[in-house]
Formats: structure tokens, sequence, C-alpha cells
């Protein structure tokens, strides 16, 4: 099964110390490049999370967001001395400077910056949920990928039986083609009243079938469809393999384009490129 790049996954889980929430958006791009959003308290989680970014995922470029609200209810709340200490002495220095200070407000010590706290968090506790609840995202994240990659897959095969039909008629369309050629300039040289050596009549005619010949890019298209096949059936990272197809397959139908002498085979070309650029539009989106 292939895979795409594009998905969306968020989960959420309300603990003991907080609720932690998980979103991923996964979209395409050449290689794997994760851009992480983490509170600063949970900072030391981005090795893990890269660790296991790289395991589970081989393209894309993927944000992931973690959010905590804290649990404050209930919390007795406590006062940190060494902060209100420090605070103190520092403002005793400044007064020293004032002749006539006004007195400290107890409650304005409360109210500066970590004075007043709930009961701390247990960082290595809440990391390793933190860690825990990111897997379960992955998890999520890759059905998404997997289920999106089932579809592009099936719209490339749809396209691909295209392709084949195309190749198909073509081959049947030949020889007709070359033979309504072939009495075209006779019924030219007719008109024209003009007498011309069969033996070189019958050279020019072999080498229109020379240059006519497409039996060669027929042959290679079909080759290349095989293939686009068997890596979308062997699944796995298989984009960068399927974008080099896509390549050979339109070299192919240009090739086939320019050896057009016929409106039908005209046709058939613009045909097998729309097909193409279809499928390597889809082909962007595969891991």
């Amino acid at each position: 099964m292939v895979h795409s790049m594009t998905a969306f996954a968020r989960v959420e889980r309300a603990g003991a110390q907080g609720t932690l929430s998980w979103e991923i958006r996964s979209v395409n791009h050449r290689y794997l490049e994760p851009h992480l959003r983490l509170p600063e308290a949970l900072r030391d989680l981005e090795g893990g999370v890269r660790d296991a970014l790289r395991q589970g995922i081989s393209r894309g470029k993927v944000e992931c967001t973690l959010r905590f609200a804290e649990e404050s209810a209930g919390k007795p709340l406590q006062v940190n001395r060494e902060r209100a200490t420090q605070l103190i002495a520092a403002a005793e220095t400044v007064a020293g400077l004032i002749s006539q200070p006004a007195p400290l407000n107890p409650l304005e010590v409360l109210a500066w910056p970590g004075v007043l706290v709930a009961d701390a968090v247990d960082p290595q506790a809440l990391n390793a949920e933190a860690l825990a609840l990111f897997a379960e995202a992955l998890v999520e994240l890759k059905a998404g990928r997997d289920r999106e990659g089932a579809d592009l897959a099936r719209l490339i095969n749809d396209r691909l039986d295209a392709m084949s039909g195309e190749v198909a008629t073509m081959r049947q369309l030949v020889p007709q083609m070359l033979a309504t050629q072939r009495q075209k300039i006779l019924d030219r040289v007719a008109d024209m009243r003009a007498e011309l050596d069969p033996q070189r009549l019958e050279q020019e005619m072999v080498l229109l079938a020379q240059k006519s010949d497409v039996a060669e890019e027929l042959d290679r298209l079909s080759t290349h469809v095989t293939e686009v096949r068997r890596v979308l059936k062997a699944g796995g990272a298989a984009g960068r393999r399927l974008d080099f197809l896509m390549q050979e397959l339109n070299r192919e139908a240009n090739t086939l384009g320019s050896k057009a002498f016929d409106p039908r085979s005209t046709q058939a070309a613009v045909n097998l490129k729309v097909l193409i650029e279809q499928m390597r539009e889809q082909v962007q989106n595969i891991e």
C-alpha cells in the first residue's frame, strides 16, 4: 500500500496534572521536515518526538502542536520562600536609597511572578504521558495517510487502465494509418499526373514507415505502465520512484506525438499526456 503525505490527527487526554492535546498536520514535501510547537515546560520532548516521527514517517512537512492546560483546581497554594526572600532583599536595597520609602506591601510580594505557586507538576511523568499521547496521534495520522494513499492508488490505476486502452488502440490503428498515408501519396502523385520510378516510390514508402514506426514507444509505454502498477502494489515509500516513472511515461508520449502523421495518432498522444499529467499531480502527494 502507498501512503499519502496529506493527513490530520488530533488527540486529547485529561489527567491528574492537566489536559494534554496534540495536533499533527502533514502535507507533501520532498523530505521529512518536522515543525514542533511545544510549551516551554515540555521543551525536553523535542528529541523524542523527532525520533518517533523518523521511525513512523519518511516524507512530508509535518507540523506538531502540543497544548497543556494545567489543572489548578483544588491544589493548595504555596509560597516560594526563596523567591520571596530575594524579592524582599532587593526591595530593601532600593528602599535604602530613598529618604522616606513606603512600607512593603505583602500582597505586592505575593503578586510577583514565581512567588505564589501551586503544587508543581511532575515533569518526568508529564513528559512520559505526552510522548505516549503523541504515539497515539501518530497512529491516527498514519491511518489517515493510508486511507488517502489507497484512494490515490485507485485514481492512478484508473488512469493506467485508460493509458493501456490508448496504447492498444494505437497498435491496432498503426497499420491502417500507414495504409491511409500510402494511399494519400499515391493519389497526390496521380493528381499531378506525374510518373515516378516505382522503385523510388517504394523506397519513399519504406522511409515513411520507418519514420512513423511507433512500436518501440508503445512497447515502452506498456512496460512503464506495468512497472507503475508493480510499485503501487509493493507500497512503502514509493513517491520518488513513481515520480521518475511519470517522467519516463511523459518522454515516450512526447516521442509518440513527434512521430504522429495522422490526426488519430496526434489525438492519442494528447490523451496520453493528459492522463500522465493527472497521475503526476496525484503522485506528488504520495510518500
